[in-house]
């Protein structure tokens, strides 16, 4: 099976969990004896990627196109991609440009068995590459406008990229039944082309690892104290529901003195969220990391007693499964996918923050019910794969393959 994978980063290079997932997919399709050929629209070293050939379709360093709009979509401004000047890489609809031209050229030299695009960044490469080649297009949504927007409705460019590849793909993966509901209800596609395709964790991936306490010294002379680390690790956009989060948190600080919240990531909500704290007058609570990777994310995780997921729309949320894997208590927005999986979390709606903050004052005050929720999610996360992922996936492209020889 001869798949072309058109993604948008890759781990160490990721700037969020879409280089994750489709990491850990490729490696395990890899694994069952797939062939794969990944385009990328940066240059750059990924050690261990040595399952697949990664093509590098621009010169752009991962840092140069990190602030173009990958999640938030901000900037894109030309609806035309080929009236998109050519010249420079400034924008991200000119990375989208030679993104396709790259994939032209490519498909020129290869023959996939199928085209396996991710999100709204790579779609108009895949219909293309459906275009020249014939072969069967399956794109796959990690996340929609929609959500990305959080309580907005978004780039209305988007919107019509990502409606023009669900018309064009030959099947749709959803990464949970919240996009799926999306997809069908937002994009008029009918229910039967979306197949939903959870995501996943490989533990094994997580290197030998132990917390040194002497990093997050003063953390830590708190929680000798009896204080409680509520943590979250995302990028502070308006999808991620981080100003209720706030306002929970504030509303549990009246109800309980002994709490400390950390918030790691950044984003162009990073000053809103400064500010909101001293307004709420928890500033002297929360603590704000800045963006963190490798050693630093996982002390995150080791810090955190409670994990809190507070997305307005959060298509699945990977993030959820490394806290447990991490032993944290978990708290998720109804409106997070990944509450499909995981049903030994408390779960609210990501506007009532009363409710929030209850809950996070709960598990503060009781530590078997803490304990009890580590235990019980442990053994639910600990039954995803990645592995079967692929299978499932591998199920889609030779259902394709037989249906395009009839």
């Amino acid at each position: 099976m001869n798949i072309l994978m058109l993604g948008w980063e890759l781990p160490p290079h990721n700037s969020g969990g879409l280089g994750v997932a489709c990491y850990h997919l490729s490696k395990a399709l890899a694994l069952q004896g797939a062939t794969i050929d990944f385009v990328l629209p940066y240059t750059a070293v990924h050690p261990g990627v040595d399952f697949m050939r990664v093509h590098n379709a621009t010169s752009l360093r991962p840092e140069e196109r990190v602030h173009m709009g990958s999640y938030d979509s901000a900037g894109v401004l030309e609806k035309n991609l080929y009236e998109t000047d050519t010249e420079g890489l400034g924008t991200m609809r000119a990375v989208q440009r030679h993104y396709v031209d790259y994939v032209e050229n490519l498909v020129s030299t290869l023959t996939p068995d199928v085209i396996h695009a991710h999100d709204w960044l790579t779609m108009e490469a895949g219909v293309r590459a459906k275009e020249l080649t014939g072969a069967p297009l399956v794109v796959h949504v990690h996340a929609t406008e929609f959500d990305r927007s959080g309580e907005h409705y978004g780039n209305p460019i988007v919107h019509e990229i990502e409606q023009q590849a669900l018309l064009m793909a030959d099947r749709i993966i959803a990464v949970s039944n919240i996009t799926k509901s999306i997809i069908v209800h937002r994009y008029g596609i009918p229910a039967d082309a979306v197949e939903v395709v959870h995501n996943a964790i490989d533990i094994e991936s997580f290197a030998p690892y132990e917390y040194d306490k002497r990093d997050y010294h003063y953390i830590e002379a708190l929680k000798h104290e009896g204080y409680t680390v509520v943590a979250t690790l995302t990028r502070f956009t308006v999808q991620k529901g981080l100003t209720h989060l706030l306002r929970a948190a504030a509303r549990a600080s009246e109800k309980h003195d002994r709490f400390v919240f950390l918030l790691a990531g950044d984003g162009e909500q990073r000053d809103e969220l400064i500010q909101l704290a001293a307004s709420l007058g928890i500033a002297d609570k929360v603590l704000f990391t800045g963006f963190v990777r490798g050693k630093q994310w996982r002390d995150v995780y080791s810090l955190a007693d409670i994990f809190v997921m507070s997305s307005v729309s959060e298509p699945f949320g990977l993030t959820a499964l490394e806290a447990a894997h991490h032993e944290s208590a978990l708290i998720i927005s109804r409106q997070s996918g990944v509450g499909e999986v995981l049903k030994h979390t408390f779960k609210y709606d990501y506007w009532d923050t009363d409710v929030l903050a209850d809950q996070m004052v709960s598990i503060a005050l009781s530590p078997s019910l803490a304990t009890s929720l580590r235990r019980n999610v442990a053994e639910e996360y600990k039954r995803l794969s990645w592995h079967d992922v692929a299978a499932k996936c591998l199920g889609i492209y030779d259902h394709l393959r037989r249906e395009a020889l009839l």
